[in-house]
């Protein structure tokens, strides 16, 4: 069982930068495929960012590309989620997840969320 931790979500303003955290514990995320979503009022979840731990490759949904970094510290246990730039439109729920089988369709385990408010 792994449980997800999110933090460093908060209020800025547009053109601002966040860094998101999602610390586990339980197991080690090694292996796993990790991903970043949001949820804004009224709209669906996004998959914003997603990242291989073992391969090292990483996705990012063309709304962040060029904007937002994710990595993972694997003695840390942890993935982060550098957003730069930040519009209004970034404004949502962050959720980290984490998906065991690297199905990239199904993620198994999610954070509690951390709220990103982007002000114009």
């Amino acid at each position: 069982q792994v449980q997800l931790v999110e933090s460093g979500g908060g209020s800025v303003q547009a053109g601002g930068s966040l860094r998101l955290s999602c610390a586990a514990t339980g197991r080690t995320l090694s292996g796993y495929l990790m991903g970043w979503f949001r949820q804004a009022p009224g709209k669906e979840r996004e998959l914003v960012s997603a990242i291989s731990w073992s391969g090292g490759s990483t996705y990012y949904a063309d709304s962040v590309k060029g904007r937002f970094t994710m990595s993972g510290d694997n003695a840390k246990n942890t993935v982060y989620l550098q957003m730069n730039r930040l519009k209004p439109e970034d404004t949502a729920v962050y959720y980290c997840a984490a998906d065991e089988a690297a199905t990239m369709t199904v993620y198994d385990y999610w954070g509690q969320g951390t709220q990103v408010t982007v002000s114009s």
